[in-house]
């Protein structure tokens, strides 16, 4: 869920104690044991993968709700799945979120009044997540279906059109081109037309970029086959392309 309220300012030249210092051991372990798209990579992409999971962590404040605490395995895995999103784009990409929430599993939000798995609020600079919800998109790792990457893509998509406005930038010829392929796909889930992303993703434009993104990860192959214009242009996008790692 994305709740678009902007907000602030986005300071790229933040200095985070503790980075460039090596992933600790049992940081590493993490990864190595949880985290398929970390053990693929090369050694020399691995490292940088764990510098960048340290910033993350370093980088950002973890606050438990409804739990005693966000552990360390919690931290790790969320640092890394915030890094897999982001692994092409440079090492301060979405610096502007500052506090990660993290629930044991669905829970009430007093905004939206309405339960949820998840959700993003720049005005508040912060990223919500179901500890449960996202467990299970990494265990069942091939349904097209991650709430990890799922939030953490509304932040992306958020974040770059902060910098733009900001900066005064207009939208790239790759972007325009992304939106018109992706309205054109929303209207037909809206019409029971489309067989590779579930109905949610006909939403908006904002939940069409969440679930497509899900499955650019989770299930490349098929989306290459069945949206081949579709994949390239989120694999450019990304600047990573999980059938070409």
């Amino acid at each position: 869920m994305l709740l678009l309220v902007l907000s602030g300012k986005i300071n790229l030249g933040i200095y985070l104690p503790g980075v460039g210092v090596p992933l600790r051991r049992s940081r590493k372990s993490i990864l190595k044991q949880h985290f398929p798209y970390y053990t693929q990579l090369t050694e020399a992409q691995k490292r940088t993968f764990e510098q960048r999971v340290q910033r993350f962590i370093y980088q950002k404040e973890f606050i438990p709700r409804q739990i005693p605490q966000v552990t360390e395995e919690m931290q790790v895995l969320i640092a890394a799945c915030a890094t897999q999103l982001t692994f092409g784009f440079p090492p301060n990409t979405l610096s502007y979120f500052k506090r990660i929430l993290v629930y044991p599993t669905d829970y009430y939000s007093t905004i939206s009044k309405r339960y949820h798995k998840g959700e993003v609020n720049p005005k508040l600079k912060i990223i919500v997540l179901s500890w449960r919800h996202f467990v299970e998109g990494y265990l069942h790792n091939d349904d097209g279906r991650n709430l990890g990457l799922h939030e953490m893509a509304h932040a992306l998509r958020l974040e770059r059109r902060i910098i733009q406005l900001q900066h005064g930038h207009k939208e790239t010829a790759l972007q325009k081109e992304w939106e018109s392929l992706a309205q054109r796909e929303i209207q037909l889930i809206r019409l029971g037309k489309s067989q590779m992303f579930r109905e949610y993703a006909g939403t908006n434009a904002e939940e069409f970029f969440s679930v497509a993104v899900e499955n650019f990860f989770e299930r490349p192959q098929l989306f290459n086959e069945q949206m081949p214009d579709l994949y390239r242009n989120l694999a450019l996008l990304l600047r990573q392309d999980p059938l070409t790692p």
